[in-house]
């Protein structure tokens, strides 16, 4: 029994891993592929639409990566 639970405890830090990298990358992209800074947009102008947007992105992957790792 303990060495399942040592497994699953490994395969869950694995994953999370996995899953903050992958947010990594996809943040990083979207940055680089916009013609504008972000965090200014954010911060500094209160861009609401954008705020949005990432966050649906971020939703978005989180429950692809969810649905990977089930």
């Amino acid at each position: 029994m303990g060495e399942h639970l040592l497994q699953g405890v490994l395969q869950t830090i694995i994953y999370s891993v996995v899953g903050v990298v992958v947010f990594g990358l996809a943040f990083w992209a979207i940055t680089r592929m916009l013609p504008f800074s972000v965090r200014k947009e954010i911060e500094e102008d209160q861009n609401t639409a954008l705020g949005i947007l990432l966050g649906s992105v971020i939703i978005g992957l989180a429950l692809i990566i969810s649905s990977a790792i089930h």
